[in-house]
């Protein structure tokens, strides 16, 4: 804009200078931003090592055991059936009860077979009576025989009847013993000792009698103590016991009544033991396992016939082995490792070759040495290559020294 009198355009004061302060100051800012954006702080810092326990190796003298799955059934069972047909009197246990060689357990009607025996008592006594009079008639006739009074064919038939005398009263001696055994089958004892079943006939109902397999079933009784464990060993482990009897490391259950452990429903130890007794003489062709038994204590009866077990059978002669906590053991895809705490303390990943637990730890056959420090609690922690802040532990959980 020029001036009033033709002069050059003048720029008011306020209409100029002011931005230029305002984009100095700007940029200045700027500057300044950009320079603190470019150099680090002097305050920040590493994060610290990762705190974690570790623990040496426990080395101790273990055992091998191999597990399997088992079903236990009685040493004996007996299904009890009478004898002798009849009406049945009472029953003389509670069901279920332990009962004992000998106690009575059902009562059958006697009085039919009461009759029977009196009836053979009185042929047993006419039986004798012949006998008697049979041996007077032969000492007569042998007297007579001296004098010419009887013939010999006369002594003989009487040397004859008395010897069908004594025939007849055998005869009527075995009938009286035999109802007198019928008399004495009324009475169902129980034949071995153990825990009785339910009954099965109420009384006043008949029972039908014999002694080939046809009588009527009245229970069963199974013996508790000791009990039969059956298991089947696959066709691997077999071939590796067979191996380790060949080299002399392991006695064959054949010949030696190795020990076993067993372990019940719901328990998380052993709490049973007993020895092998039994190995069948082939394999199961549909199955490929061999069949096993081992008889176990069961003093307090706890176990009964029918239930699940897990059964340990010693897989091994004893040998020195390096042992760590489970839970100090770690998946990496198909291997299985342990995080070692070098002398620098830094992380390395070790794999290993795990064996079987052994009171809580777990035997390590490859990958350890004594001295290692084993990461043992804090290994999510943990970094292969970064360093840690490592603290012993007292010792491994559930170990020995």
């Amino acid at each position: 804009m020029s001036g009033p009198d033709g002069s050059e355009p003048f720029v008011k004061k306020h209409d100029f200078v002011q931005p230029r302060h305002i984009a100095i100051a700007g940029l200045l800012a700027a500057a300044f931003a950009l320079a603190g954006c470019g150099q680090p702080s002097s305050q920040a810092s590493a994060p610290p090592p990762a705190p974690v326990t570790v623990a040496q190796p426990v080395k101790r003298t273990v055992t091998d055991w191999d597990e399997f799955t088992g079903r236990f059934e009685a040493v004996e069972e007996v299904q009890v059936r009478p004898r002798v047909g009849g009406f049945v009197n009472s029953v003389e246990f509670q069901d279920g009860a332990i009962v004992h060689q000998g106690d009575l357990l059902y009562v059958i009607d006697p009085r039919p077979f009461e009759a029977v025996a009196e009836q053979a008592d009185g042929q047993l006594s006419d039986a004798r009576a012949k006998v008697e009079l049979a041996k007077r008639e032969l000492d007569r006739g042998l007297n007579l025989v001296q004098t010419s009074a009887v013939s010999e064919q006369a002594v003989d038939q009487r040397r004859q009847a008395l010897q069908a005398a004594h025939a007849a009263e055998t005869q009527a001696a075995g009938a009286l013993k035999a109802a007198r055994l019928n008399i004495e089958f009324t009475h169902v004892t129980a034949p071995l000792t153990g825990r009785v079943s339910r009954h099965l006939v109420s009384p006043g109902n008949l029972v039908q009698g014999s002694d080939t397999g046809t009588s009527t079933l009245l229970t069963s009784i199974v013996a508790l103590d000791p009990i039969y464990v059956y298991f089947d060993m696959d066709e691997a482990t077999f071939i590796k016991y067979s191996k380790l009897w060949f080299e002399g490391r392991r006695p064959s259950s054949r010949d030696t009544a190795n020990p076993v452990q067993v372990t019940l429903a719901g328990e998380t130890k052993p709490s049973h033991e007993g020895t092998i007794n039994f190995l069948d003489n082939r394999l199961d062709v549909s199955t490929g396992t061999l069949r096993s038994r081992a008889v176990i204590k069961n003093t307090d009866l706890s176990i009964l016939p029918g239930q699940f077990g897990r059964v340990r059978l010693i897989g091994s002669a004893p040998y020195e082995a390096l042992l760590i906590p489970d839970v100090a053991v770690a998946t990496d895809q198909s291997r299985k490792i342990v995080f070692v705490v070098k002398p620098d303390d830094t992380v390395e990943a070790r794999p290993v070759v795990l064996g079987p637990l052994d009171e809580g730890l777990r035997v390590i056959r490859e990958g350890l040495k004594p001295e290692d420090r084993v990461i043992v609690n804090g290994i999510q922690r943990a970094r292969v290559g970064a360093k840690v802040a490592p603290t012993a532990a007292q010792a491994p959980a559930g170990g020995k020294s």
